[in-house]
C-alpha cells in the first residue's frame, strides 16, 4: 500500500511536535510493509536535500516559501497534486491547516487520512483571518476525510461537538525511548551541574509560555538552580526576539534546537521539567520528560491533564504566582525519580494502530 504523507515540515531532526511524531511513526510503518513517501518543505531541509530516504521512508522535497502565512498553503496544494500524479493509495494529512485541501484531494479521487493534532486556531500567533482559515481546515478535514485520527480525548470531543464526527480513531502521541547516560560533557559545556537546573523545550511562540516561566523562576530567588530552555523560533518574530533578550538579561541558558545525545543529557540530569503552555495537543516533550522519570510541573490545560498527574504537579495556566509557588515547593525538596505508566504512549503500539486505520480504508475500497 502506497502512503503519501504531508502536513509536516519534514524529517529527520527538524524542530516541531508533528515532525517528531512523523519521525517516530513512519519508519515503524515502513517496517510493517507500507510504502511510505513523506513530502518535506524544501526551505526546511537545507543541507539535507540530497537525502532520499530515512529508515525506510522515502523523502521528497517540494517547493514552498518560508513565510508564515502561506508556507503551508503552497506546500500542501503541491503535495496533493504530487500524491495524485504518483497514484497514492492513501494521502495522510497532518494538522488542521493542511486539512484545508482535503476536499481537493477527495475531488481528485484520493483516499485521505487526517490526523488532528490540536486546535491551532487557539495559538496566539494567528490573527482573526488566519484563525478562521484554520477553523475551516478543521471543518473540511472532519467532514471529508475517509478516516480521522485524534491524538487526545479533548480533540475527539471537539470534533463530536463541533462537526458531528463520531467515528474518529483515538491514537495517542508517543515518546522516544529514553537513553540513560551518565555523561555530562554537554551540560558542563553549558555551565550546568547535574540536578541543579530546571528544564523545558519547545518552539519560541507565545502559547509555550516561556516568558511566564522566566518571570516565575526569577521570583523564586533560588540561586541553587539555573533555568534552561531548549528550542528556537521557526520564523523570527517580535515575541521570539523579546524572549531571547529576556532570557539573556536573566541569565537563562538557551541551547537552541538540540536532539540526540545533547537532548538526552539535558533530560538525564535535570532536576525538574516544566511545561507552562497555554495550548497543546498532547505534548511529546512532556511524555519524553516522564520517560526519563523526571519530576514534572505543567499548566492545567486539558491536554496536560490527560496524563493524569497528581494535583500538585499542575499550576494555574498563565498564573505567575501559581507557577512560582509550585516551583519553590518542588525545588525545596531533594530530587527523586518518578515512575509513570506510559504503556499507552508506545510508538510500536501507535504504529500498529495507524496501520489498522490504513487497512480499514483498504477493506472499504475493496468492498
Amino acid at each position: 500500500m502506497k502512503i503519501v504523507v504531508t502536513g509536516t515540515r519534514g524529517i529527520p531532526d527538524i524542530q516541531g511536535g508533528i515532525e517528531t511524531h512523523c519521525q517516530e511513526l513512519y519508519p515503524r510503518l515502513a517496517n510493517l510493509g507500507f510504502d511510505i513517501t513523506l513530502i518535506r518543505r524544501s526551505c526546511f531541509v537545507k543541507g539535507k536535500k540530497t537525502e532520499s530516504e530515512y529508515k525506510g521512508v522515502k523523502l521528497v522535497n517540494l517547493f514552498t516559501l518560508r513565510i508564515k502565512t502561506i508556507e503551508t498553503i503552497i506546500h500542501t496544494f503541491l503535495s496533493v497534486i504530487w500524491a495524485k500524479i504518483h497514484q497514492a493509495d492513501i494521502l495522510h494529512i497532518h494538522a488542521i491547516g493542511p486539512a484545508l485541501f482535503i476536499p481537493l484531494a477527495k475531488l481528485l479521487g484520493l483516499k485521505v487520512v487526517f490526523t488532528h493534532h490540536g486546535p491551532d486556531y487557539d495559538r496566539a500567533k494567528w490573527g482573526p483571518f488566519a484563525k478562521s482559515v484554520l477553523k475551516m481546515g478543521e471543518k473540511f478535514g472532519s467532514k471529508n476525510a475517509d478516516q480521522v485520527i485524534v491524538i487526545s480525548e479533548v480533540i475527539r470531543k471537539i470534533l463530536e461537538e463541533k462537526h458531528s464526527r463520531y467515528d474518529t480513531n483515538l491514537i495517542f502521541n508517543g515518546f522516544s525511548l529514553p537513553v540513560f547516560d551518565n555523561g555530562t560533557d554537554y551540560i558542563e559545556s553549558l555551565g550546568l551541574t547535574s540536578r541543579r537546573y530546571v528544564f523545558t523545550l519547545g518552539r519560541f511562540v507565545e502559547e509555550k509560555g516561556f516568558d511566564l516561566l522566566i518571570k516565575a523562576f526569577k521570583k523564586t530567588n533560588d540561586a541553587n538552580y539555573q533555568l534552561v530552555i531548549a528550542g528556537d523560533a521557526d520564523h523570527e518574530t517580535s515575541y521570539s526576539s523579546k524572549l531571547k533578550k529576556m532570557a539573556l538579561s536573566e541569565n537563562v541558558i538557551l541551547t537552541g534546537f538540540v536532539r540526540g545525545k545533547k537532548l538526552s543529557q539535558l533530560f538525564n540530569h535535570a532536576a525538574l521539567f516544566v511545561l507552562p503552555s497555554y495550548h497543546e495537543g498532547l505534548p511529546i516533550s512532556l511524555l519524553e520528560a516522564m520517560s526519563y522519570n523526571l519530576p514534572v510541573l505543567v499548566s492545567d490545560i486539558p491536554a496536560n491533564k490527560q496524563v493524569n498527574l497528581p494535583f500538585e504537579r499542575y499550576f494555574i495556566t498563565g498564573d505567575e504566582i501559581s507557577l512560582k509557588t509550585k516551583l519553590k515547593n518542588m525545588l525545596s525538596t531533594d530530587y527523586e525519580d518518578v515512575e509513570y505508566d506510559l504503556s499507552v504512549y508506545n510508538w510500536d503500539v501507535i504504529a500498529q494502530q495507524t496501520a489498522d486505520v490504513y487497512n480499514k480504508i483498504l477493506k472499504t475500497t475493496k468492498s
